[in-house]
């Protein structure tokens, strides 16, 4: 131990964790009788069917910790010096649910469940909106009641829904519902589609290991390359887990992206107002949830600049609290360590 970790601003900044997962029964329960039903795609198995019943240790607390948004969530926090905590309803939400009505369902309880917990800390807790993407329209008035009566600060989307992505023509409604309500869009990971997962869970790298960011990049990289951006220039898209790796392969993405264009090979890319770095630099921010990772945050700040990149712990799936200290001690100016810590959440969330 190299300092005390402790709340309250001690080393000239708040820390504002910005990817926290929590969950409901009524949505573990749906979530796991498709799986048993075998109904679930083979990504939701894998995660799900191991997560929602395995009798280790690591499953166990993560399970107790997720449905818990109250004291032991607190108790967390203060032994990792986290001062508040914006939290969104763990992948993969309702996404894989089948029965549109009962997503519909599941989701508006959690944004109710969510209220009431933000208001029992209100100096805590700050919550993003959970939508039924399997019904656009329906999401849109969500997202209307939950920043206008429930005060919440984003929407989280868990990447694809049953396959399909939010550059499709049937997902613009919640697209120009984020952008009128200055709502940030953050798409979380959740399991790969039947239809790109191949051998992933044969080889042990579907999930978190490495699928998350495949996928999800994937996600990112569509809506970037369609001219989601130049319709909503006011939408921001923000990314965890370093941004799911695209600062660091911007220089290519862009170069090739361009190469595409000019090629004709792919009637879906049109020409764009502006490159990929101009869209990185102005319209997607970025967390560093479970990558506590000096070289790739400053890779973040350098590439898409100090005002865009933020702290996420990324509890309760990972919660080590001397991944903070190293976070506290990271190589940055102090100004920018009170950006990453603190003012871009304040900012971007609007807390």
């Amino acid at each position: 131990m190299t300092h005390a970790l402790k709340t309250g601003g001690d080393r000239g900044y708040l820390r504002i964790a910005t990817e926290e997962a929590w969950a409901t029964q009524e949505q573990f329960d749906a979530i796991m009788r498709l799986v048993k039903e075998g109904r679930a795609d083979e990504g939701t198995v894998s995660l799900w069917g191991f997560y929602g019943s395995s009798p280790s240790e690591r499953t166990t607390f993560i399970r107790e910790r997720l449905l818990d948004i109250g004291e032991l969530r607190i108790q967390a926090m203060d032994e990792s010096g986290i001062d508040k905590a914006v939290l969104a309803l763990t992948s993969p939400g309702v996404q894989s649910i089948f029965d549109v009505e009962e997503a519909r369902r599941i989701a508006r309880n959690s944004n109710d469940k969510l209220k009431a917990a933000c208001e029992r800390y209100p100096d805590r807790f700050y919550g993003m909106i959970a939508v039924a993407p399997q019904d656009a329209e329906w999401s849109v008035g969500e997202l209307h009641r939950g920043k206008e009566e429930l005060g919440f600060h984003g929407v989280q989307i868990n990447s694809h829904t049953h396959g399909h992505y939010l550059d499709e023509p049937q997902f613009e409604p919640i697209l120009r519902a984020c952008a009128d309500l200055d709502l940030p869009l953050y798409i979380h990971p959740q399991g790969l589609p039947d239809a790109m997962i191949g051998d992933m869970v044969g080889a042990g790298l579907d999930g978190a290991i490495f699928g998350f960011a495949v996928e999800t990049s994937y996600h990112a990289m569509r809506l970037l390359t369609t001219g989601v951006f130049d319709r909503y220039p006011n939408l921001q898209l923000m990314l965890g887990h370093g941004c799911e790796g695209l600062p660091y392969m911007l220089y290519r993405l862009d170069y090739m992206h361009k190469a595409g264009l000019r090629s004709g090979r792919y009637p879906r890319l049109k020409p764009l107002q502006h490159d990929l770095f101009h869209y990185m630099r102005n319209n997607v921010l970025a967390t560093n949830s479970g990558l506590p990772f000096g070289p790739a945050i400053k890779t973040m700040i350098e590439v898409m600049g100090e005002d865009r990149v933020m702290y996420a712990m990324d509890y309760p799936y990972q919660y080590v609290p001397d991944e903070v200290r190293l976070m506290d001690d990271l190589d940055i100016t102090a100004a920018q360590k009170k950006k990453f810590f603190q003012t871009n959440a304040e900012r971007w969330f609007k807390l």
